[in-house]
């Protein structure tokens, strides 16, 4: 298991360090099979500490809280306890789908851009058909069932999540509807 335990503009002791990874440890054991890497990262907000923690499963999962309090260890452990419940949430939706990922989830490559939005376009001499890139970065795509996709989007608290149909490895998207189901959209192929 790997970490990456930093502060962002706050210097974070060995103390909590090892407080962090003592207790990620105890979590993950409990729950995660075969987690990768995780990543905690804290900060201030005014007067609040915020702790970010994400970890990334071999399954492909990457199960995200946050935690805030007005001590750093506190801020941890609000954001640990939430790890806590995502993870025990995920186990036991597995236990009832009585699948077990025996492979790791296979990742695909894929550019992601980021898009100048409308309001800061107004009034620029560009063409409104074309969009400016404002920045590009590499994103993975999971291939996963489509259960796994819905799980993974919930447990993430993500409004959409990409990923390759394990059936037909086409590119799907789950989201969020507005009326609170989940939308599926699966390309059809014309043969």
């Amino acid at each position: 298991m790997r970490y990456q335990i930093s502060g962002k503009q706050i210097d974070i002791g060995e103390a909590l360090q090892t407080h962090v990874k003592t207790e990620m440890d105890e979590i993950l054991s409990k729950y995660a099979g075969r987690p990768t890497e995780a990543y905690v990262v804290f900060s201030k907000s005014a007067h609040e500490y915020v702790c970010e923690s994400v970890v990334h499963l071999s399954t492909g999962l990457n199960a995200q809280a946050t935690g805030k309090a007005t001590e750093i260890y506190a801020a941890f452990d609000a954001s640990s306890e939430k790890m806590d419940k995502q993870l025990r949430r995920y186990k036991r939706r597995l236990k009832d789908h009585h699948r077990d990922r025996v492979q790791p989830v296979e990742l695909s490559d894929a550019g992601s851009y980021i898009l100048e939005s409308r309001e800061e376009t107004e009034g620029a001499d560009h063409d409104d058909a074309t969009p400016i890139i404002i920045a590009e970065m590499e994103s993975k795509i999971p291939s996963l069932s489509v259960g796994e996709a819905v799980m993974q989007m919930e447990i993430a608290s993500a409004p959409v999540l990409v990923f390759r149909n394990e059936k037909n490895n086409e590119v799907n998207v789950v989201y969020r509807r507005e009326d609170g189901n989940i939308g599926w959209v699966d390309p059809k192929t014309s043969g």
